[in-house]
């Protein structure tokens, strides 16, 4: 028998942000260095345009599709990369 020994319900651990991310949100995004790019920034930030579900709990998102504020390019994001959830404004 399997038992699975899930990392976001421990009390002790602090939870994921990317666990409160919704479409809509603008969000900051540590830069994940492509082959062939230069080492010029850090991080950007997008919009959350999509989130997609893992195969186990469809509710818990492990991929996001987020266009980049600055270039309007559209990227898939891995969930762990979104660093900051910056507050919406109305």
């Amino acid at each position: 028998m399997s038992v699975d020994h899930g990392v976001y319900d421990s009390p002790d651990s602090e939870r994921p942000i990317f666990l409160d991310v919704a479409p809509g949100m603008t969000v900051i995004v540590k830069h994940d260095l492509q082959i062939g790019e230069k080492r010029d920034k850090d991080w950007w930030m997008g919009q959350v345009i999509h989130c997609g579900g893992a195969a186990r709990d469809p509710k818990i998102h492990n991929l996001f599709q987020i266009a980049d504020v600055d270039t309007g390019a559209i990227r898939w994001v891995n969930a762990d990369l979104v660093s900051h959830i910056l507050p919406a404004t109305d």
